[in-house]
């Protein structure tokens, strides 16, 4: 007994310290190369990047203000198309859904999650751009939106699975229709989740390059209307980092850095969101 009890002991001595190790790993590596993105991108940031235009070769200074409001306004678009779509959708798996359909929809769904993006921007290139001739912030927009979908559909089925059975037998028992217990009582019991689960998919396609290659492609300059083609930050980035001049790299990790704080800031809200609930059940 003793002898079992202590190799016990031994094993679970190795097994946590093992995990602990694996843990510190993964953290100081996200330590590492957040602290290198802050330490490269902070310096060179300032508000004159957060308000003018890019510079020409050769002149110092500049900034990318175009592309933060031209990542905003396909965000936009991607919200608009996206997000209805795939809310709906899970509304359907979740409340209204048999076996077959259901299956066959969180099949395609999961799919698409694992597409490429670079695949969802040659669609969207095919069905957009090439029927418009030209590029567009509204080709980029729908390109974010078709990879928002499956998405939306996967975590606002999870959130309204999540919502207690009781409560959608106590609104039918009072005589509201099914539709009408979605709407009035599932749905807004399960908001919090749902709303979560969108800025975490809105963060996840914030950074996506290659569709907008195909699709919004860039412009130095503002970009008055939605068929016309428009600056993001990731396209900026890529570009400016593959560049071979000094001053350019400089601005891409400070693009970079904005891109982070954005992302970071709908990870925080998301986080806020979802204890917030918690505390509110409890």
């Amino acid at each position: 007994m003793k002898e079992r009890r202590w190799r016990r002991r031994v094993i679970n001595v190795v097994m946590l310290s093992l995990t602990g190790a694996c843990a510190l790993v993964s953290v100081s590596v996200l330590v590492l190369i957040l602290g290198y993105l802050f330490w490269h991108g902070g310096r060179y940031l300032n508000w004159a990047f957060l308000t003018q235009l890019p510079k020409p070769v050769g002149e110092p200074g500049g900034g990318m203000a175009n592309a933060i409001v031209g990542s905003g306004r396909l965000l936009l678009v991607a919200s608009l198309t996206g997000v209805p779509v795939g809310f709906m959708g899970g509304v359907y798996l979740s409340e209204f859904g048999g076996r077959t359909v259901p299956f066959l929809v969180r099949y395609a769904a999961d799919l698409l999650n694992g597409v490429p993006s670079i695949i969802m921007g040659i669609f969207a290139y095919t069905v957009v751009v090439i029927p418009m001739h030209h590029f567009s912030a509204l080709a980029g927009g729908l390109a974010l939106g078709a990879m928002l979908i499956p998405i939306v559909v996967r975590s606002t089925e999870e959130f309204l699975r999540a919502v207690p059975q009781p409560l959608r037998e106590g609104a039918l028992a009072l005589g509201a229709s099914q539709w009408k217990t979605v709407a009035t009582v599932v749905v807004p019991t399960a908001f919090q989740g749902i709303a979560t689960g969108i800025l975490l998919s809105l963060a996840r396609v914030a950074g996506e390059t290659a569709p907008l290659l195909f699709t919004s492609f860039n412009n130095r300059f503002w970009s008055s209307g939605w068929d016309q083609p428009v600056a993001s930050l990731p396209v900026m980035i890529y570009t400016y980092a593959i560049s071979p001049y000094d001053d350019w790299h400089r601005q891409a990790w400070a693009a970079g850095l904005i891109l982070l704080l954005l992302v970071l800031v709908a990870n925080v809200g998301a986080r806020l969101i979802l204890s917030r609930r918690a505390a509110v059940r409890g």
